[in-house]
């Protein structure tokens, strides 16, 4: 027997960061969104734990236990006294290393996969618990949708979106180090008064009413100086992506992704266009937004 699950990846159309606090995390008004790119895992019962991917760049996906999907199954198996033994196999379509949270997609997608497994029947609630000690983005890869998420970007709350969002995602030459990203940040905010982050009440309305025009308005990355600070290159490629006509342009949450919003799937198609031709990034994906979150496929 074997279970899999889909999971989404995600943009943040919003991304407040505060100071660094004493634990070293930064308070956040996180805005997600979750967009039609996929990865789905399968777990079938082995004789221990093992990990298996498919995809583009797998390369760069570590095979051992430190993957976010073995580190979901080791805490699943723990909180119901089981042993670990599943393999795990990712076939890979979210970006790897790209701010879209793909890994986070992965451990969302084992953790509920395992529990369909084992037929543990965990709550939800201890299931976004686990989440939440696997990583920040975790919780909102299984919950989907549109949510604000606050403290570490671990508390959400459901949004309504009054409508479907077209983006395009032109993925960088190379990857950026989230922790490294955040680092810059801190460095240049050094002696700024950082405000307190919040949800923009103007970003909000506008995903209700699931008006274009006011989201392009409304979006905004804290983390987007820092990650252009630490790779120049991506500049070139949001001006490509505005000059092919897209409503908005940014650095999808610490990068290297870039993000652009188009006003219907075939501007989105003709901005995709714009991208490749342009030389400016690796590969373009386009995707439209809200989807649902981590989904057991079949069992």
């Amino acid at each position: 027997m074997s279970v899999t699950v889909r999971v989404p990846a995600k943009v943040n159309v919003q991304l407040a960061v505060g100071a660094a606090r004493p634990d070293g995390f930064h308070d956040l008004a996180n805005v997600f969104l979750a967009v039609g790119l996929h990865d789905e895992v399968t777990v079938t019962p082995a004789d221990g734990l093992q990990v298996s991917c498919a995809g583009p760049d797998v390369g760069q996906v570590p095979l051992d236990r430190t993957n976010l999907a073995a580190r979901a199954a080791i805490a699943l198996a723990k909180r119901h006294g089981l042993r670990p033994d599943v393999h795990l196999h990712i076939a890979k379509d979210i970006p790897v290393a790209g701010g879209m949270a793909g890994g986070s997609a992965d451990g969302a997608g084992a953790l509920l996969a395992c529990d369909a497994l084992w037929g543990t029947g965990t709550s939800r609630a201890e299931l976004l618990d686990i989440c939440a000690e696997l990583g920040s983005d975790v919780p909102f890869s299984l919950v989907g949708g549109a949510a604000l998420g606050t403290g570490r970007g671990e508390k959400l709350r459901p949004l309504d979106v009054g409508g479907t969002f077209s983006w395009v995602f032109a993925m960088a030459e190379r990857g950026l180090s989230t922790p490294a990203v955040f680092r810059e940040f801190d460095r240049l905010t050094a002696g700024l008064d950082v405000p307190e982050p919040v949800a923009s009440e103007a970003l909000l309305d506008a995903l209700a009413e699931g008006d274009p025009d006011a989201l392009a308005a409304a979006v905004s990355n804290d983390l987007q100086p820092a990650a252009l600070s630490l790779f120049p290159e991506l500049a070139d490629t949001l001006a490509a992506g505005s000059a092919a006509g897209a409503l908005a342009g940014l650095v999808s949450g610490s990068g290297p992704t870039t993000a652009f919003l188009a006003r219907d799937p075939g501007s989105a198609a003709k901005i995709a266009d714009a991208l490749r031709a342009s030389g400016t990034c690796r590969s373009v994906r386009t995707a439209s937004g809200p989807v649902p979150g981590a989904t057991v496929m079949g069992a």
